[in-house]
């Protein structure tokens, strides 16, 4: 029988990080929100806050070992894996595992379990090192390609590439919108996809590994822009997308819940991405679901029943955007976005704004999808992002 409080770190105090704080103090738990930089959205209902350099091997080991959490959940990719596999060594229970947080933290290492250990099913792809070689490996794939950093997130660095003379730029994106040490791209065949899903994953910690319904959802330049709940898809490729997420999940091991991402192409069923923790896409189970995958990712991790998983109705996201740089930001327009039922707002609390960060999220419910999208895009375009040029004296 378990006992609380439980000890949660959590590695990266996003948008998704806040949520799994949320979820967790629900259940009890004292959670520790790190990040590089002070007052992220988890750290500002978390328990404890600590601000340092997640990609350094010496100060990740020494905010573990200080505060000696019973389970470490990483929440975004560029950490220190090398520090999370010696900490893991040593009796630190890292989610869902120290290996799976580095294989799926690079795009070369899942790709390559993917495709070559499990004959997964995704695009065509090659590796580059410098210009001259992503030229060389472009061209054998035809065009369009789709050139990305090996590791990023949100779809930084990533292009869509038409002819040989876009390498150059694209090259040169990509390693700008790079994290972390690597200096190496991977350049994929362009899927002319129907329809894209994230399937969310759950391996249980006791019990057998389970799915939600899929979500549909797009992407600008690899960036989540609205997703939907449930997607359609016919019943025999929901099958082979979930044959194929759990034969990786069943691999990379541990327990928590994944963000399995596929493309939708006839009647092909493609392997695309994985993360595993909470999927942005997936925010709108917040909306959707009798269960969040918040909710789902800490059942998982701390052993809790899982009895089902409904949809309750129609549901749709659409993101809130900063359009301009403040160094303070406040909102107008919130009152209008939630004068129609069955719509929430969630707004982060991310203490500045830049062109294209995500800095909320509309929801919204209807008798159809159609009707949720429309909700959740109305709701998004009457909040206006400004500068807060309220005293703070």
């Amino acid at each position: 029988m378990a006992t609380y409080p439980t000890t949660l770190m959590l590695l990266g105090s996003g948008e998704l990080g806040k949520e799994i704080v949320i979820a967790a103090k629900r259940l009890g738990c004292k959670v520790i929100a790190c990040d590089r930089y002070a007052n992220a959205p988890a750290m500002q209902i978390a328990d404890k806050a600590e601000v340092f350099d997640m990609t350094n091997s010496a100060e990740l080991k020494k905010a573990i070992l200080h505060h000696q959490p019973d389970l470490v959940i990483p929440e975004i990719e560029a950490l220190a894996v090398e520090a999370l596999a010696e900490l893991e060594s040593q009796g630190i229970t890292i989610i869902p595992t120290a290996r799976a947080t580095a294989v799926t933290m690079n795009r070369d290492q899942i790709r390559n379990l993917a495709a070559n250990t499990l004959g997964v099913q995704t695009a065509r792809f090659a590796y580059a090192s410098n210009a001259a070689e992503l030229q060389n490996a472009a061209i054998p794939l035809g065009w369009p390609v789709i050139v990305k950093p090996v590791m990023s997130s949100s779809g930084k660095g990533q292009s869509l590439v038409k002819t040989p003379e876009g390498l150059p730029e694209a090259w040169n994106k990509a390693i700008k919108g790079s994290r972390g040490k690597s200096k190496q791209v991977i350049v994929e065949e362009f899927i002319d996809f129907d329809f894209e899903i994230t399937l969310l994953t759950i391996r249980q910690k006791n019990g057998d590994t389970i799915f939600c319904k899929p979500i549909g959802h797009q992407q600008v330049q690899g960036d989540y822009q609205c997703s939907w709940q449930p997607a359609k898809i016919d019943l025999k490729q929901l099958k082979k997308a979930q044959e194929m997420a759990r034969h990786i999940t069943n691999n990379l091991g541990g327990r928590g819940l994944f963000g399995v991402e596929f493309f939708i192409r006839g009647e092909e069923v493609i392997f695309s991405e994985l993360s595993p923790r909470p999927h942005d896409t997936g925010l709108v189970t917040i909306m959707s679901q009798n269960l969040n995958e918040f909710e789902l990712h800490l059942r998982a991790i701390l052993g809790i029943p899982i009895p089902e998983i409904t949809t309750v109705q129609a549901s749709a996201s659409r993101v809130i955007l900063a359009t301009h740089n403040y160094s303070s930001v406040a909102y107008e327009g919130i009152e209008k976005a939630l004068s129609e039922a069955n719509t929430k707002v969630l707004i982060f609390g991310k203490p500045n704004a830049k062109p294209g960060r995500r800095m909320g999220v509309a929801l919204a419910q209807g008798e159809n999808i159609e009707e949720a999208q429309n909700k959740a895009d109305k709701a998004a375009a009457a909040i206006q992002i400004k500068e807060n040029n309220l005293s703070t004296n």
